[in-house]
């Protein structure tokens, strides 16, 4: 599959241009999805809609054999792009988190799964997702069906890294067990009374309670967790207050937390709402908490794990295929709502070296002025349709 993906290294480059250019959030990917329709039936499919706003489409001919799932996410954030690039994103949006090298090496996959129609020995399945960024387009093809009709035995997922030292294409294959923690997105609203800022005493400041609330939550993981659990609370926006000689009605933190174990998780919730709505009490206003998103834990099948190493090195070259557990430290807490798929079939979620720091690659996901060493697609690609295509045959 690597040749292969080689032989079609500039429509894969033309294809992430042109998503990345047009960088598109959420559910609202017009321009997104009728790109990727357009590409799919010049190959040949016939795609299909599936949720709000995801694609779906099927390669292969059999009723009998097994069916594989390769899923991509499509969608940007709300990140004004920095990068020197002449394919730059002039709307306000930007794929800074990949989302549109995801879309393009599946793209890539679909066109080698093309080619090969006729000798796979089941049927492989392409999953055009949105609104990863906000965790809930997985779950909204899963409740449209994706997963069935022909059902899933088993799923996969690459994403790129960028930023750090490690060889653009190199794959890393997760180890078994969890990958990307649990999160869950979260608002506070504090309610007080507003009044003139000369007279605060006849108000309630929601302001000065957000505050002490911010502060107090920083209890949870400094004394309330062990240092083996592996967990995070962020509070990233304040919203609400304008005026500086005004005390507001009231205020919303918005946070997010992570958490690599389903417990954890449960107890950060609990204790964050007891804490949020005591401390905002003892400050004569009300909190109100409310979680607007999440996905669990990204859970990696043994077996699938252990195969799709053993298969990629044979593809790909020993030196090009590592695993996660032989990595030093941990890789990050990113969470991946492709979570959602793996606790329904077999899953694999496999990272792409796709911007070595000390090759001048030295911005991050998510940073406005990130960028992809696009060389590195073919093997994204080729990873792609390697495993998939061994899958359906075994």
């Amino acid at each position: 599959m690597l040749k292969e993906a080689l032989k079609i290294q500039s429509q894969i480059q033309t294809d992430y241009e042109q998503l990345h250019a047009h960088a598109e959030t959420g559910f609202d990917l017009t321009q997104t999805g009728a790109y990727v329709k357009k590409r799919l039936l010049e190959m040949g499919y016939e795609p299909v809609d599936c949720g709000k706003a995801g694609i779906v489409a099927t390669a292969g001919n059999t009723e009998t054999g097994k069916v594989f799932l390769l899923r991509a996410d499509m969608d940007a954030l709300k990140i004004k792009e920095e990068a020197d690039v002449s394919f730059k994103s002039d709307n306000g949006n930007m794929h800074a988190c990949g989302h549109d090298a995801h879309t393009a090496m599946l793209l890539g996959a679909a066109k080698l799964m093309k080619y090969h129609e006729q000798e796979l020995g089941g049927i492989v399945k392409f999953m055009f997702q949105p609104a990863e960024e906000i965790l809930e387009g997985a779950k909204d093809m899963i409740d449209a069906g994706v997963l069935e009709n022909p059902k899933a035995d088993g799923a996969m997922m690459v994403h790129v890294m960028t930023g750090v030292p490690i060889k653009s294409g190199t794959v890393i294959v997760s180890a078994p067990g969890v990958s990307a923690p649990a999160a869950d997105f979260f608002k506070i609203e504090i309610k007080g009374k507003g009044c003139h800022g000369s007279m605060p005493h006849l108000g309630a400041d929601p302001l000065t309670a957000a505050a002490h609330v911010l502060i107090a939550l920083q209890e949870i993981a400094a004394r309330e967790l062990s240092v083996f659990d592996e967990a995070a609370l962020t509070i990233g926006a304040l919203e609400g207050a304008n005026v500086p000689n005004a005390i507001p009605d009231a205020v919303t933190l918005k946070g997010s937390m992570r958490a690599f174990d389903e417990e954890v998780r449960n107890h950060m919730k609990k204790r964050l709402t007891e804490i949020a709505e005591s401390v905002a009490r003892a400050f004569r206003t009300e909190a109100i908490v409310t979680y607007t998103s999440g996905a669990p834990t990204l859970t990696n099948d043994k077996e699938l794990s252990e195969k799709t190493n053993i298969w990629l090195k044979e593809a790909m070259g020993k030196d090009m295929v590592i695993r996660s557990q032989d990595m030093p430290g941990q890789s990050g807490g990113g969470s991946e709502d492709f979570a959602y798929v793996s606790q329904r079939v077999p899953s694999i979620m496999v990272a792409l070296a796709a911007g070595d720091s000390r090759e001048g690659y030295e911005h991050p996901l998510h940073h406005p002025k990130m960028r992809l060493d696009t060389k590195a697609f073919v093997y994204g690609t080729a990873a792609l349709a390697e495993v998939a295509m061994r899958y359906v045959k075994v």
